[in-house]
């Protein structure tokens, strides 16, 4: 199992999860909100096979902006993922769209010159997100939980962009019509645990069975098959030097 968007510093027990998910093998993008908490983690989870810890800037953290840029700048060259990023406009954002954009754009013009998997928010913002990955020759990146329109949507995928789905997305009529939309290669798999709830509980890290299944249902395949194509989306997504690199080596 493959879960491209998981907050593990989110639950209670953190380490205790990270020990259970490699005893599992099961392997997880674990994002964080900030450069602060990434380095909280990163002592811990570096020598797990595993996981991959992403260096995050939050959009909906704006007041700790100013000074995380230089700290996201200083932690940049620990790992080849970053999330969670992005702009988010949305009522509990709209009031700090334009520190938003100035955070948004130090991450990206930092990965134009050093490229990483990027996990994208992207909430009421689409058309801004997508400009300013269009001006920093940005990409491919993943769209995480994305809700925006269809034509937004094919824009995205024109540019060679990609989605990771989520069991709420699969729950609703809109987020159905997004995965119908997705071509096999552009899609992985994500919780966005603990914040999504599965039967009233929050998600596991790589609880991706619903997503697997509705995929595998919609493109006629089996399930291993779906599972065989995530992962090769995901190699395809990271950069070459992880890919070649020892698992220590992050």
């Amino acid at each position: 199992m493959i879960d491209a968007h998981c907050h593990l510093d989110a639950y209670p027990n953190p380490l205790d999860l990270a020990y259970e998910i490699e005893r599992r093998r099961t392997l997880i993008i674990a994002v964080t909100d900030s450069p602060e908490a990434f380095a909280r983690a990163y002592p811990h989870v570096r020598s797990l096979r595993t996981i991959r810890l992403a260096l995050g800037l939050h959009p909906l953290l704006e007041e700790r902006h100013p000074r995380a840029r230089a700290a996201f700048s200083h932690y940049l060259d620990r790992t080849s993922y970053v999330g969670e990023v992005g702009l988010d406009f949305s009522p509990e954002g709209r009031n700090s769209r334009d520190q938003q954009l100035l955070s948004f754009r130090h991450v990206l013009e930092l990965v134009s010159r050093n490229p990483k998997y990027v996990s994208i928010h992207s909430r009421r913002a689409e058309t801004a997100v997508l400009d300013q990955l269009e001006e920093y020759h940005v990409g491919p990146a993943v769209f995480h939980w994305y809700s925006g329109s269809l034509s937004q949507l094919d824009r995205l995928l024109s540019m060679g962009h990609a989605c990771s789905i989520n069991a709420a997305m699969v729950r609703s009529t809109k987020g159905r019509a997004i995965i119908e939309r997705l071509p096999p290669g552009r899609v992985l798999t994500e919780t966005d645990g603990p914040f999504l709830r599965i039967q009233g509980k929050a998600a596991r890290p790589a609880q991706v069975e619903e997503p697997i299944a509705f995929l595998a249902s919609m493109w006629g395949w089996t399930q291993d098959e779906v599972l065989l194509r995530i992962r090769h989306n995901l190699r395809a997504l990271v950069p070459m030097r992880d890919n070649q690199s020892s698992p220590n080596n992050r």
